[in-house]
């Protein structure tokens, strides 16, 4: 079973910047794609960027030249630095992993954008 570990959440004022890590158990170069979703209070879960075994990297419009996805497959950790921070970024982060057909969830992040 892969297990992922997200840290690097917090309470940032707007314009500030963050780094979120995901920390995998196993192998993220065996893993068809890594992704950053996020949950907003009220809202539903969106994905926010996504980079697949290719390098093919993703981003949600509203992140674009503002958040960065990337990976360290030596660590087995996937990164994303979120700047230019924004109160509507406030959200829990969840990192996502999926091998074959099966996706493994961490524990989520929180992430909190003062005004």
């Amino acid at each position: 079973q892969v297990q992922l570990v997200e840290s690097g959440g917090g309470l940032v004022q707007a314009g500030g910047s963050l780094r979120l890590s995901c920390a995998a158990s196993g192998s993220i170069f065996s893993m068809t794609a890594m992704r950053w979703y996020r949950r907003a209070p009220g809202k539903q879960r969106e994905l926010v960027a996504s980079v697949r075994s290719g390098s093919r990297i993703n981003y949600n419009d509203s992140v674009k030249g503002r958040f960065t996805i990337s990976r360290d497959n030596v660590k087995n950790t996937v990164y994303l630095q979120m700047n230019s921070l924004k109160p509507e970024d406030t959200a829990v982060y969840y990192c996502n992993a999926e091998e074959y057909s099966t996706n493994y969830w961490g524990q989520g992040t929180q992430v909190t954008v003062s005004s």
